[in-house]
């Protein structure tokens, strides 16, 4: 697989796929701009080279062509002040080859919403699987894909991925269109590459001890994952919402915690394989609870088996932020998805930061440690320590599914 820093793009027409799939607010301003900081290294590396630079992304989840709501015109602007140069407008997607083909050296040019177009995601709208005509709408919009795709990679010599957010998709344009070019001619942009290098280290570089810490409200959204840490971790610290289904399963009394019921099975399923593999499965001792879900509840610091009535855990406690800390400080390789509480409110955001705070102390000790998830890169955010540890993921179904230990359909079509 070539790397990016092999190439001299001088000339040549580059199509680049990246996520500006950025928050806008209701007066479509951006609030919040890492995902096109992030692409920045990538882009200018081509436009130093002089060369011609295509920029494709989505935007949302449109459900018609056009649909004004979801349009990637607004984010130019601010695209230019990122870039300190002007930035060219295709208003759709599949008809700008005049417009790429006039592109001179060191100029930049965006297409509008991939997403636009339902060939772009491979599925019809305004049906659903099961319905009668499903079957026959998506053969006719796979059918459709293909001069979809080709299109767009019709518009450059080189196609570089630099969109690790979306690379569990196989969509058009973050894995048919790797086909159309050879080895030699696709790659990974910095940012995909080092994602890509970071959830190798961590999943398959591992220096011991290794800990995991899941958050989240439900074991359920995260079995797979959890199933897969298990075969490679040394400790699990399993927090958030889904400690009150296992303290459950083990016979609690949780009070008005969230409470997968139809799941205690599994619960004890997950204990029992944590055991079985010599796994040592870390649970809160102590926890927070409110009796309502919001900033100004009253609180009490109570078992997590023995919770009253009327109140419901919203945090880890301190016997337990104490726990988990000495578990991660004595580690040298760190996974945090999930916060151990409802971080958003401040008054139960004492546990999550504690957690982030003894990552932050480990990776200064010598640790590796990924940050992942959007709550999870949130709350790093939100306290001020993103840059006190190895690396903070940008993708969040993509590193999940990574850490399931799937294959990526975006990062296996450029590695083929």
């Amino acid at each position: 697989m070539v790397n990016i820093n092999q190439i001299n793009f001088e000339n040549k027409r580059v199509v680049i796929r990246v996520d500006f799939n950025v928050p806008l607010d209701d007066n479509f301003n951006i609030t919040d701009d890492t995902r096109m900081r992030a692409a920045l290294p990538t882009i200018n590396k081509v436009l130093n080279d002089k060369g011609m630079v295509v920029l494709m992304s989505h935007l949302g989840r449109p459900k018609k062509n056009p649909d004004p709501k979801y349009s990637i015109k607004p984010i130019i602007k601010h695209l230019e002040e990122l870039l300190g140069r002007p930035v060219q407008f295709a208003e759709d997607c599949m008809k700008a080859a005049d417009k790429v083909a006039a592109l001179k050296p060191g100029e930049v040019l965006v297409l509008e919403n991939l997403r636009f177009y339902a060939e772009e995601e491979g599925k019809p709208r305004g049906i659903e699987k099961g319905e009668e005509g499903y079957d026959e709408a998506k053969k006719d919009i796979k059918a459709k894909q293909k001069e979809f795709t080709k299109t767009l990679a019709d518009y450059g010599e080189y196609y570089i991925n630099d969109a690790f957010g979306t690379a569990h998709r196989a969509h058009a344009s973050t894995a048919l269109i790797a086909d159309y070019f050879d080895a030699d001619h696709k790659m990974f942009g910095y940012l995909m590459g080092k994602e890509v290098a970071a959830v190798n280290k961590v999943m398959n570089e591992i220096q011991p001890p290794f800990t995991a810490i899941m958050g989240g409200s439900k074991v359920s959204t995260k079995i797979e994952i959890i199933e897969n840490l298990l075969t490679k971790v040394d400790n699990l610290i399993l927090c958030g919402g889904m400690t009150y289904t296992f303290k459950r399963a083990l016979g609690g009394k949780i009070g008005n915690s969230i409470c997968e019921e139809d799941k205690l099975d599994l619960a004890l399923d997950i204990l029992a394989k944590a055991k079985e593999k010599g796994v040592k499965l870390v649970l809160a001792e102590d926890c927070v609870v409110g009796n309502k879900f919001a900033n100004d509840a009253d609180t009490q610091v109570v078992d997590p088996m023995n919770i009253p009535e009327g109140w419901e855990g919203m945090d880890i406690g301190p016997k337990t932020r104490e726990l988990f800390a000495n578990v991660i400080k004595g580690s040298k390789t760190i996974l945090w998805n999930g916060p151990c509480g409802v971080f958003e409110f401040d008054t139960f955001a004492v546990g999550s930061k504690a957690i982030a705070e003894a990552i932050a102390a480990a990776t200064k000790d010598g640790a590796f440690s990924l940050i992942g998830g959007g709550d999870s890169v949130a709350c790093i955010n939100k306290f001020g320590l993103a840059d006190q540890v190895s690396y903070v993921s940008t993708g969040g179904g993509a590193l999940l599914e990574a850490i399931e230990g799937k294959e990526l359909p975006g990062i296996a079509a450029i590695k083929k």
